[in-house]
């Protein structure tokens, strides 16, 4: 194995084990402001119960987040030293913006939500949750801008020595691509908070055990789930796909395995791109759609991979194909799972049709694939450039840090994140078994003296 090879798979697997938390998160502190929102309005100790239990799980995802998101800022001056010495001068700051709402903002008002109820007003108890809703979702913005930078690199200038200095910082903050990918990226991640709410709800009504909370916890995440499953796919999604075929066609033609320029281009639902012989083995086409949903028209011409030079396709074409048809095929089945929950809500035959229930259980897992997938498609998309047209990903790593020492880290990571992942199991396990309740200790009976 290449160095270059070792230190992009490190840094794909610590990233993407890290977003595993992040996006229940930024997720969550939306719900749970809705969960305080109703209890401040009706005064229901039940909502209020409810917001407390899911500010545990959040702050238990909050410290692994911090936990493994650390040793990726190490890889930034280490395995892609390089790359940091060119650019720093651009990521460097909304980074360090990121840090400061991350660490202090979100932090510091999830501290007072956790353990400062009984000194703080229900008002102000209230506006904690907003705070730190508010912290993790601006501590996104900022991760998003910095990669929309590198995907669609704008308000800029190249010194003499080769290095990135910016421009504007408003500019930079403004960049269409970040706000766009920002709208869905949080859409994403509502998606996550709201199926894992709503499967929690689910697994209590199945056991028989605080239904009330299931209700509650089913009617919060099924509601959530509807509105953020549609505005994924319509019209952030939408808009987004519309982006990237216009600044990065070569990216959209190798997402969905266009080989060839075709006029009236179909969708492919399901096959499998050969390289060797440019085409699509076993292909189940849409005719005519691709074409409409990037440019509104069926007649339209959409660039295909012939169109670009061979070394500037995705390098792991293959790959990029099947993330994007996962996360295209598992938002289908999003907004399906959630509108025929939100139907059985609405007729109040919900909380008891077992089997949505179940289907909901089950699903709880895949959003976090879809994320995954996501991800996946917008970083293989830009590939083979780091900083789309200006820096090639072979010219950003360290060429000082050697392939085995990449390796023995990589596996380090992997272990030690094993041992994390199990940790995380147990101590969620462990608060949904407790449930939300809070328990009073028992009060002894004073035995009078004879």
């Amino acid at each position: 194995m290449t160095s270059e090879l070792i230190h992009r798979l490190q840094f794909a697997f610590t990233v993407t084990y890290h977003y595993l938390f992040p996006q229940l998160t930024m997720g969550l502190g939306l719900l749970i402001v809705v969960l305080k929102t109703v209890a401040l309005r009706t005064n229901s100790e039940q909502w209020n119960q409810a917001a407390r239990f899911w500010g545990r799980i959040f702050g238990i995802n909050f410290v692994f987040g911090v936990v493994t998101g650390i040793p990726m800022e190490f890889e930034f001056g280490t395995n892609w030293a390089r790359f940091s010495q060119l650019s720093g001068g651009v990521i460097g700051q909304p980074l360090a913006m990121e840090g400061v709402f991350s660490f202090f903002l979100e932090s510091a008002f999830l501290g007072l939500f956790l353990y400062g109820e009984k000194r703080l007003s229900r008002v102000m108890h209230w506006f904690s949750a907003v705070m730190v809703f508010v912290g993790s979702w601006i501590s996104g913005f900022f991760i998003i801008v910095t990669d929309a930078w590198m995907q669609h690199p704008v308000a800029y200038s190249r010194m003499p020595d080769g290095r990135f200095e910016v421009l504007s910082f408003w500019h930079l903050l403004l960049n269409p691509w970040a706000l766009l990918q920002y709208a869905h990226n949080m859409m994403g991640a509502v998606v996550t908070g709201s199926f894992v709410m709503a499967a929690v709800g689910a697994f209590y009504l199945l056991e028989q055990r605080r239904e009330e909370y299931g209700r509650i916890f089913l009617q919060t995440g099924v509601v959530a789930g509807l509105i953020s499953t549609i505005l994924i796919i319509f019209p952030t999604g939408d808009m987004h796909g519309k982006y990237v075929a216009r600044h990065q066609p070569a990216a959209i033609a190798a997402m969905e395995g266009l080989f060839k320029s075709t006029t009236g281009a179909g969708i492919v639902l399901m096959g499998q791109p050969n390289e060797e012989t440019g085409e699509i083995d076993n292909p189940i086409v849409v005719n005519d759609v691709l074409s409409f949903l990037i440019y509104g028209t069926t007649k339209a011409e959409v660039k295909g991979l012939d169109q670009f030079p061979r070394d500037q396709w995705p390098t792991a074409l293959p790959l990029l194909f099947y993330a994007y048809h996962i996360m295209a095929g598992l938002g289908t089945w999003f907004a399906l799972v959630m509108a025929v929950a939100a139907f059985l809500l609405w007729r109040k035959r919900l909380y008891s049709s077992r089997w949505i229930l179940w289907a909901l259980l089950l699903s709880f897992p895949l959003p976090y694939i879809a994320n995954t997938a996501g991800w996946m498609t917008a970083e293989l998309g830009r590939q083979p450039w780091l900083i789309y047209g200006l820096m090639r990903t072979g010219d950003g790593y360290s060429s000082l840090v050697s392939a085995g020492n990449g390796l023995f880290t990589l596996l380090g990571f992997m272990g030690l994140y094993a041992l994390l992942s199990v940790l995380f199991v147990v101590l969620i396990y462990r608060e949904i078994s407790h449930g939300p309740e809070v328990k009073t200790p028992a009060v002894e009976t004073p035995v009078a003296a004879s």
